[in-house]
């Protein structure tokens, strides 16, 4: 039987598996030449000593056979003739869906409003350099959703292993890089993911499935039954068997249309902040404890905050090591940033989202109005492109300015193109907001030694972590409580959060549409 060891090696050392076979023969206490084959199973940095070190998880063979499981192709059949099944929105979780209908034996019939990668960027540009915002092309809609060219990152709270890891291994077979499947944070990188979602689109096409760019759902037909139809760009009605609703967390008109034809929906909780960057080297500094430059061998440094403000949670989000900083709003006249890094982390800031928790006792009426808040949201977007002065233009503020409450009276350089506009925050985001990010700010100072300073900078607002909408659906059999064939899915439905969830989740709701067992291995 193979033997599985953990082991430590410095950042030098890291390519040099010679190294990792005799630092594990000495743990093991055999000689080297017993270790007849290695495999690395995971890698991860523990930096809290004085020298960080990489973490390796090994499993070796000594004196016999060889048996390392190997990622195959996707499993592609004909489905063109198959019973269909129709997937709203072709972000994360319509792609895992749309290929777990055929995996299943049936016809994706996918509907996504926005374009596809190619187009998408031409849009992205337009919004990045000239502030102009299409509604229905953006960071948000097109193919892939917000993470094709919002950073690629595969984290997830799932304890699930056979879940995540088949999900790592499609991406692996569509392109993606091998070490996502050890990395203890794997991440595909902006610059790659498109490449990869555009191979899983044409599988779904070779297979006989259909993907239908700039094509939006306007309206439901349905009766006591469930779902009848969907109506398509205002005009043609098109029958629907069983309908996975995964538009993502930043489809207003999709919970407006649900609202309006009185299918259930319910305000949740979500959170909202603003983005914080600081340059590159002083995360290093602080997380690797050195003075200068990292070592080349260790990879841009990253960091989780969490503090309880007002016994509220304030915590970090989405954490872009060697990131950008974008535009994310989904409509004129508001401002959303959201943070991406390239495949190689390589420049020089790092930034991530500082949220605070909104609660259903921060909203407006919640119970009455199931859109209180995505009101509240809206409103703050609304506020912060007002305050930008137009042409996404955003309303920034030096970090430790930002704590004592003073508009800074110049900006450092930032990676956010559009461009930035100095204000006091506290005029801008809501009181409770901006109270508690003070207070979590303090407290990140004392917990990470030179994270509180002026040359970090805050950008607003960081506003679509979750959805502030949840469409109800049973817990057994995935379907809407109203609508038997009507399955929310993923981030839009309140039930994921990231591309690693959602993609579950899309998987599963097509299971649970066809009658299989939900979960996955």
């Amino acid at each position: 039987m193979p033997t599985d060891i953990t082991i430590q090696i410095a950042p030098e050392e890291i390519e040099k598996e010679e190294v990792w076979k005799r630092i594990a023969a000495r743990k093991l206490r055999v000689r080297s030449s017993e270790i007849t084959h290695h495999q690395l199973l995971r890698r991860s940095i523990d930096a809290r000593g004085r020298k960080p070190k990489y973490v390796l998880r090994m499993r070796l063979w000594m004196g016999e056979p060889i048996d390392i499981g190997k990622v195959g192709s996707f499993p592609l059949q004909n489905v063109s003739q198959k019973p269909p099944i129709h997937i709203v929105g072709f972000g994360s979780a319509g792609v895992f869906a749309a290929l777990e209908c055929i995996r299943q034996g049936y016809k994706p019939i996918v509907i996504e409003r926005g374009k596809d990668v190619r187009a998408r960027r031409r849009d992205l540009a337009q919004l990045t350099r000239h502030g102009e915002v299409n509604p229905e092309s953006n960071y948000c809609f097109g193919e892939g959703g917000a993470g094709t060219f919002s950073d690629g990152k595969l984290y997830t709270r799932s304890t699930k292993r056979g879940d995540t890891q088949r999900v790592l291994e499609t991406l692996v077979q569509f392109g993606a890089d091998p070490d996502i499947l050890i990395d203890a944070h794997p991440h595909i990188g902006t610059n790659k993911l498109p490449g990869i979602i555009q191979n899983m689109r044409e599988a779904v096409i070779e297979a006989g499935g259909e993907v239908r760019f700039s094509t939006k759902l306007t309206d439901i037909r349905y009766d006591s039954s469930g779902i009848k139809a969907i109506q398509l760009n205002g005009g043609e009605w098109e029958s629907v068997k069983h309908l996975i609703l995964a538009t993502g967390h930043s489809a207003r008109d999709i919970f407006e249309l649900l609202h309006r034809r009185e299918i259930l929906i319910e305000a949740k909780p979500f959170a909202l902040g603003v983005r914080v960057e600081h340059p590159q080297g002083i995360i290093d500094q602080i997380q690797y404890h050195v003075q200068g430059s990292r070592s080349e061998f260790l990879p841009a440094a990253s960091y989780s905050l969490v503090q309880q403000v007002d016994a509220k949670g304030v915590y970090s989000f989405c954490m872009c090591p060697g990131g950008i900083i974008c535009p994310a709003a989904t409509a004129p006249g508001e401002i959303v940033v959201n943070g991406w890094s390239p495949s190689k982390r390589n420049s020089p800031y790092a930034n991530s989202g500082m949220v605070v928790e909104v609660g259903l006792n921060e909203m407006r009426d919640p119970i009455q109005d199931p859109l209180a808040g995505m009101k509240l949201q809206q409103m703050v977007e609304q506020a912060t492109f007002n305050a930008g002065g137009g042409k996404q233009v955003a309303p920034a503020q030096r970090l430790y300015d930002f704590v004592k409450g003073k508009t800074s009276q110049s900006l450092p350089t930032c990676s956010y193109i559009p461009g930035l506009n100095s204000v006091e925050m506290g005029d801008v985001l809501p009181q409770f907001i901006h109270r508690r990010l003070q207070g979590g700010f303090k407290a990140f100072g004392k917990k990470m030694k030179g994270y509180l300073t002026n040359e970090a900078l805050v950008v607003a607002t960081e506003s679509r972590t979750s959805s502030p909408v949840r469409i109800p659906r049973e817990r057994d059999t995935f379907a809407h409580p109203q609508l038997a064939n009507l399955y929310p899915c993923a981030e839009g439905a309140g039930y994921a959060g990231g591309i690693m969830s959602a993609a579950i989740d899309g998987q599963k709701c097509v299971r649970a549409a066809i009658g299989q067992p939900t979960s996955i291995k």
